[in-house]
């Protein structure tokens, strides 16, 4: 199984090793990760100190188009969350519309 190439930006400050690990290990979950070449992920803070928010951006490249996905929260790992489980969904739907179109394929 090859293992998709996950790029982690954060602009304006150093993300933690924690961080990026918490990250690698969400996308390992994503399926069907196979298909995913790539993961561009990018961390931001909201411009307001007032209301902290952190932003989390994740470009999934995969075949056809790009997957992509925002979401901010007070906290980066539940904007990641957030932001994985809105994938997972994505991915679940391509799949099952997949699956469909190979039963309607196989029934003619």
């Amino acid at each position: 199984k090859e293992n998709m190439d996950i790029i982690i930006q954060s602009l304006g400050f150093k993300h933690s090793d924690n961080l990026e690990q918490y990250i690698n290990e969400k996308l390992e979950k994503l399926t069907p990760s196979d298909k995913i070449i790539r993961a561009n992920v990018t961390l931001f803070q909201g411009p307001d100190r007032a209301t902290p928010s952190d932003y989390c951006e994740i470009r999934l490249e995969v075949p056809g188009p790009d997957l992509f996905v925002k979401e901010s929260s007070a906290e980066f790992e539940q904007a990641i969350d957030e932001c994985i489980n809105k994938l997972q969904s994505i991915l679940r739907k391509q799949k099952e519309k997949m699956v469909d179109a190979h039963r309607r394929a196989g029934a003619e």
